[in-house]
């Protein structure tokens, strides 16, 4: 099941005088704001997501812009999952708008139940939504995004796209070796130099060539265009990690603002790995120089840590060892993985004893209970974070 046009769906079923009209959602164009969503009228104009908001604008001088509203997304989204539930308890939801179900325990034709929870989905919510029925994960996936793709004109796809037992090799065969999973731009090109263009060219390559080429990948890859996929609908996935970054309107020379960044960046992180019972050993940064080059770095800790102050002398030194300072700064973020449910202080913070993990404590349920911004650190009152024009946190 995929939310047609998610967000911009939602802003529609709360602003109805925006049906048929190009509009996008995400950031402001004069901060370096990208689309996150657009309407299909807008699309008609070859706006798309993920292009930044000004180049939209440039396409489509009429195009209405709206700010995001991750909230009010996150309620719609958990409405239709209960619906989804309603129909089968193997759910494997891969996104906010988008998720597997095994239905193969239902006495239903497939392509029945599609139109059956499409429909219920639309009455009871009023969202519009597509499916892609098939007998494994790969290709359901695949066939939904075939059918959307044949859609035509303003209006919500809402498309069903069923591939009958058997007949995923064959459905397969004509598409881009572009549409398989696994398959990102470096791949095909170099599917491209063994003259392999289309997902049955893949599949009638020698397995074994694919191999020496691609290593055990090749082995992934014939499988797949084979229409292979034996992985099942999992409910539960187990965190790998967890990230924090922003990305500033104007580039950032100033040490004193990028630690601030840091600062505040380690704090949510702080909190939510607190939040969830969990310390991590590994901590990267990454970091955008303003001609877009990124860099990731990363350094494990011999004991896990959820502490704030932790985190950011980790991942400030980090920073500053790589970091060039000739380049201005457009991106910062600073992530964590390598998860324990165990925490130990580090020797260098023993100082930080009980009472400064139990003054943490204090800080985040205030904060879920008031707000982020009920407390912030005296060191921000005379040069706030906001002034230096933060675009987005992810």
């Amino acid at each position: 099941m995929d939310l047609d046009a998610f967000f911009c769906a939602v802003e529609e079923l709360n602003n109805p005088s925006l049906k048929n009209k190009a509009f996008a959602v995400g950031g402001d164009p004069k901060t370096r704001g990208v689309v996150s969503s657009c309407s299909y009228a807008a699309r008609q104009f070859s706006v798309h997501s993920a292009m930044p908001m000004a180049q939209a604008l440039r396409l489509c001088p009429s195009l209405i812009v709206i700010s995001t509203n991750h909230h009010r997304y996150s309620e719609y989204s958990k409405a239709v999952m209960s619906i989804l539930e309603n129909y089968s308890a193997l759910i494997e939801k891969m996104s906010i708008d988008e998720a597997f179900m095994d239905v193969s325990d239902i006495q239903l034709m497939p392509g029945d139940i599609a139109r059956t929870i499409q429909s219920e989905i639309k009455k009871k919510i009023g969202l519009p939504t597509s499916f892609g029925v098939s007998v494994n994960k790969l290709v359901a996936k695949i066939a939904n995004d075939y059918g959307k793709k044949q859609h035509k004109g303003i209006s919500y796809p809402e498309q069903i796209t069923i591939v009958n037992p058997g007949m995923e090799k064959s459905f397969l065969a004509p598409l881009s070796v572009g549409s398989l999973w696994g398959v990102g731009e470096k791949t095909q090109q170099e599917l491209k130099k063994i003259g392999i263009h289309t997902i049955g060219d893949l599949a009638s390559y020698d397995q074994n060539l694919l191999v020496n080429r691609f290593g055990k990948h090749g082995v992934d890859l014939f499988k797949h265009a084979n229409g292979l996929d034996e992985r099942p609908v999992v409910t539960s996935h187990e965190r790998k990690s967890l990230s924090q970054e922003v990305t500033f309107t104007k580039d950032i020379e100033s040490e004193v603002i990028l630690r601030k960044t840091m600062l505040r960046l380690c704090e949510k992180l702080g909190s939510h790995l607190r939040h969830e019972g969990l310390s991590a050993y590994t901590i990267k940064v990454k970091y955008r120089y303003k001609d877009f080059s990124t860099y990731t770095r990363q350094i494990t800790l011999p004991e896990p840590t959820n502490h704030d102050m932790v985190l950011l002398d980790t991942g400030w030194n980090l920073f500053l060892k790589y970091w060039n300072k000739i380049n201005a700064i457009r991106l910062i973020g600073i992530g964590v993985s390598n998860f324990s449910s165990h925490y130990q202080q580090l020797s260098l913070w023993d100082s930080f004893d009980k009472k400064e993990m139990q003054l943490f404590k204090i800080i985040d349920s205030l904060k879920d209970k008031y707000g982020k911004d009920i407390i912030i650190r005296a060191s921000d009152l005379s040069d706030k974070l906001s002034s230096y024009d933060i675009e987005e946190e992810i």
